[in-house]
């Protein structure tokens, strides 16, 4: 009988032993299945995501001549301020280089949006952009840039705290107290920056302004692809900007946003 228990025991513990390495072999491929299966339901969810903002904000992209012949038509029928006629166009801000020039993509984004002001579809510009330090300052180039081609500086208006395309929407509705817009920015940007103005109550348009494929443009479209999946959160949480401040209607002078002396000259 002893000898039987001991054989008993031995047999367990051996069972025992196969059992953890068992369980230590297929403890990997668990973890591993896991693993897979969140990436798969990230990526999933990233391309659903993805799709529906495009969807949502696809129709809305125009051409300045189709803007133009909406308000001529208008016009012609006694109209004086078209219905179709916009509060502003907002140019989105990009990088300007630390020589406070401008870059290609910058300077593209602002010809078409002077080129939408001086068809007539808008009388008021707005800049948003990035100055959020004293040594980095999108704004006052675009202003300045805005001026050298003939838009009146009482006509622009600089939004200084456009940190990002969420918070220049937001700034638009609630400081410069704008209905409707025609927002200026590349394709890529585009769908999120008007899925954005949606979710902010603007009535807004797009025209693109891609004239070539710019250096980093796969990466571009990577970060873009998460961004949208982050604003669509966003848009449904809506937190304040970074700054807010006092109203100022785009109906006004834009030199109230001014805060150096060469950007009202003409």
């Amino acid at each position: 009988m002893y000898a039987v228990n001991i054989r008993d025991s031995i047999m367990h513990k051996e069972r025992c032993t196969m059992d953890k390495r068992w369980k230590d072999r297929l403890r990997p491929r668990k973890l591993m299945k896991v693993f897979l299966a969140l990436i798969f339901t990230g990526v999933f969810t990233c391309l659903g995501i993805n799709g529906f903002v495009k969807a949502a904000s696809g129709g809305r992209i125009v051409t300045i001549e189709a803007l133009k012949e909406s308000v001529d038509e208008e016009r012609e029928t006694g109209q004086e301020e078209p219905e179709t006629q916009t509060d502003a166009v907002l140019v989105l801000g990009a990088q300007v280089k630390p020589d406070g020039s401008l870059s290609r993509m910058l300077k593209e984004r602002l010809d078409t949006g002077i080129s939408i002001y001086k068809a007539g579809i808008t009388d008021r510009m707005i800049m948003s952009g990035d100055h959020g330090r004293d040594d980095y300052d999108e704004v006052n180039a675009m202003k300045s840039y805005a001026i050298e081609q003939g838009v009146p500086s009482e006509c622009i208006f600089m939004d200084h705290a456009g940190f990002s395309t969420y918070e220049s929407m937001y700034r638009a509705k609630e400081i410069f107290q704008a209905e409707s817009l025609i927002v200026v920015t590349q394709k890529y940007h585009m769908y999120r920056a008007l899925y954005n103005a949606k979710a902010m109550g603007i009535e807004a348009k797009g025209v693109t302004c891609d004239t070539r494929i710019y250096k980093g443009d796969k990466y571009r479209k990577l970060r873009e692809a998460a961004a949208r999946v982050k604003d669509a959160g966003i848009t449904i949480a809506k937190p304040k900007p970074t700054y807010l401040g006092d109203v100022i209607p785009v109906t006004g002078n834009g030199d109230v946003t001014n805060d150096k002396e060469t950007a009202s000259l003409n």
